[in-house]
This record gives structure tokens, sequence and C-alpha cells, in this order.
């Protein structure tokens, strides 16, 4: 994904404003906040398999429009702020596209099925002999 950075950095979309927080009165004069809009649909990176996928895991992230929405105010600089909003983008699209191996069910065996029982009988036969018995 690393090489695609540039490509993806081609269809995406920035937004620039003002930011709150540290920076004095540099947050008054200076947009650094960055806000980075991405469409899967019209990406020419993923085929449709992964588009589809993406779709879904990120479901969430989406806005109104459509787009994969990023925000990223944590520096005092514009340039570094969209870096790191790139990061946070391409490290949502890798998760994304990873394909969970399919579980496969198992059976408990009969020897661990076994052994359960008889740490049980054991288990049961130390706390029998701690009661006391009354003779009545």
């Amino acid at each position: 994904m690393n090489a695609n950075k540039a490509e993806l950095q081609k269809e995406v979309i920035y937004k620039t404003s003002r930011s709150g927080g540290k920076g004095g009165q540099n947050v008054n004069k200076v947009s650094t906040k960055v806000e980075l809009l991405f469409s899967v649909d019209d990406s020419l990176l993923f085929n449709d398999d992964e588009k589809q996928l993406i779709n879904t895991r990120l479901q969430s992230r989406f806005n109104k429009d459509g787009f994969v929405q990023v925000v990223c105010d944590e520096e005092r600089s514009q340039y570094l702020n969209k870096e790191k909003a790139i990061e946070k983008l391409v490290n949502l699209l890798t998760k994304a596209l990873i394909v969970d191996k399919p579980r496969k069910a198992t059976k408990v065996s009969r020897s661990i099925k076994a052994a359960r029982a008889e740490n049980k009988r054991q288990q049961s036969a130390k706390k029998e002999s701690r009661k006391r018995k009354f003779d009545y």
C-alpha cells in the first residue's frame, strides 16, 4: 500500500479549517485542521470485490455524501496533519481489506471429556471429605 500512497493522494479531497487547541496566536490565523475525504466507489485503485468489502467494513466512517472521512488536527502544521490523515486512511483501508479466515468447528475429544469428568470427581471427593458428619 506504500507504493499506492501517491496514487491514493491523487484521489483524495482535502478540506482545511482553523483548529482549536495548542498553538497560541497561530491557531487564530492558520488553517491547520485537515479533513480528508475519499470516495471508495470512484476510486481506480480497487476492484469491485475490494470496494464492496471496504464499503461493508467502513460503513460507520462514511459521511452523508458517501465519502470516507478522516479528520486530523493533532499537529500545529497543516502539512503534518495531511500526512497523518493520509496514514490513517491507509491504515483504515488495509485493515478493511484483510479477509478473516473461516473458523473450523471442532469437537472436544473423548479423552479431554474423561479427564474433565475425573477432575470433577476428585474435586467433589475433596469437598465431601471436608464436610462434618453428624450422628443423630
